[in-house]
């Protein structure tokens, strides 16, 4: 196990050419926090300033609710408050994510263990998880929280490596750029991307531009280090064919030949088996939850466990007793036969195919799609937002619900396409979807989905339809 390494305010004014204007230089910086509210006694304050919102300016709330250190930005301290917090420490940096950034790259160097970085235009939380959880199986792993996978959320992550000897860590992106900042701190030995889908297309402007993205990951691969790809996306796909003479590329899918292929699969509501053979021997293989692309994240967790040579055993009971990050493909049993599928987090056209094929697939119920906008999407909305009514259409899903601006093209793709118009319900407000959703489920036998981008606050439904 390795040991912990610490860091001082001496150390993040030397990387960040920052100022401590007033305090201990020496004080040891750990359990870092940007919410006055959750501060906790000896942890340490960073103001962030937001479009509507500046944390810099309140730091001297931090420092009341027992913050040992403030790092922030474009504030002047006055004398006052160096005196009533003498034994307080102080730092004033340019930036304080960049000052952060630094600091994690500086935290990073001091660790020589195994890290995995994921990105992906979907499935990067729960393949996140479920590698992770293969990965415990022999080591004491850090994984990034929720999906803590932005600019402030990775350094934030790799700064709260204490005693751990692995890492699983999340890189997310909306532009061109970001990821090549995030691999710089997290420095991977292995790569994975686990697909590349429409996500932030209305930034990027095309999937092309999205697989550039992704691929920036590469940047901060260590030398020697492995890319983990899904073999069945179209565009990683030809990508592994011009790129496998200069990476060390494994591979995994259930459709292209790759290096780990499922046999065998069974799909049920509560969970997935198949055979997986590895080195001329099969292995049965369990997951706990439903639905055929935990089965390609499952596979990803094999190849990772193979990598780091983590005996096949133990790879089978990370997979099937992997816990999924909360909000995603959360199944909740109702009484009289109810089932909810909260899936809210987040939505881009993938993972709401993932979800509607999902759904489709619980037997002997009556199956309801409750929709709202997926966001950032740009000139690319319309059009994705109608293929979703096409899986819709394709799945036979029973009832549709839409909420939102743009999700009312899902329902009218699904009306022109021949679902029964009295089946599709169009709302503007969670509130008019809640009333109809009551009145659906009131006689029982029927599943659920709630899917959607986290703008659209679908928290709100699933908390009003389970208290029903």
């Amino acid at each position: 196990m390795n040991e912990q390494k610490e860091m001082t305010a001496k150390d993040l004014a030397n990387v960040s050419d920052g100022k401590i204007v007033c305090g201990n230089a020496d004080v040891i910086l750990e359990n870092f926090c940007q919410d006055t509210r959750k501060i906790k006694q000896g942890d340490v304050y960073i103001g962030i300033k937001g479009e509507n919102h500046n944390g810099n300016e309140i730091y001297e709330e931090a420092l009341i609710n027992g913050a040992k250190a403030c790092i922030l930005q474009g504030v002047s301290i006055p004398d006052n408050i160096k005196e009533k917090y003498a034994d307080r420490t102080i730092i004033i940096v340019e930036n304080t994510i960049t000052a952060l950034q630094k600091l994690a790259i500086y935290k990073r160097s001091m660790y020589d263990i195994p890290v995995i970085a994921i990105t992906g235009s979907v499935g990067k939380t729960s393949t996140k998880d479920i590698v992770a959880s293969v990965m415990a199986k022999k080591y004491n792993v850090l994984k990034t929280q929720g999906n803590y996978n932005s600019q402030l959320g990775v350094a934030l992550t790799v700064l709260r490596l204490k005693d751990h000897n692995a890492m699983v860590i999340e890189l997310g992106m909306s532009n061109l750029g970001e990821i090549r900042k995030l691999t710089a701190i997290a420095k991977p030995n292995v790569a994975v991307i686990t697909n590349v889908g429409t996500a932030h297309i209305g930034n990027l402007g095309s999937r092309e531009n999205i697989l550039k993205a992704k691929l920036e990951i590469l940047e901060g691969l260590q030398s020697g280090g492995t890319v983990v790809i899904n073999n069945d996306n179209d565009l990683l796909h030809h990508w592994y064919i011009s790129a496998k003479e200069r990476y060390h590329i494994v591979t995994y899918g259930m459709e292209n030949t790759s290096d780990i292929m499922p046999h065998n699969t069974i799909l049920t509501e509560d969970g997935s088996s198949y055979t997986a053979d590895i080195n001329g021997k099969s292995y049965p293989v369990k997951i706990g939850i439903g639905g055929n692309h935990f089965v390609s994240n499952s596979l990803c967790a094999i190849v990772v466990g193979q990598i780091f040579d983590i005996k096949m055993e133990h790879i089978l009971k990370g997979i099937e007793h992997f816990e999924l990050t909360k909000k995603r493909m959360q199944v909740e049993k109702l009484e009289n036969h109810v089932t909810i599928i909260n899936d809210y987090y987040n939505a881009n056209y993938d993972s709401m195919k993932a979800a509607i094929e999902y759904l489709a697939g619980i037997e002997n119920t009556k199956t309801i799609a409750v929709l709202g906008d997926m966001l950032e999407l740009g000139d690319y909305s319309e059009r994705l937002h109608r293929q979703v009514g096409e899986e819709i259409c394709k799945c036979k899903i029973d009832t549709l619900i839409t909420v939102g601006t743009e999700a009312k093209y899902t329902a009218d793709e699904a009306g022109k396409l021949g679902m029964n118009q009295q089946n599709i319900y169009v709302f503007n407000t969670n509130e008019e979807a809640i009333k109809r959703i009551k009145l659906l489920i009131e006689n029982g036998n029927v599943s659920i989905l709630l899917k959607a981008s986290n703008g659209m606050n679908f928290g709100e439904i699933a908390n009003k339809i389970s208290k029903k």
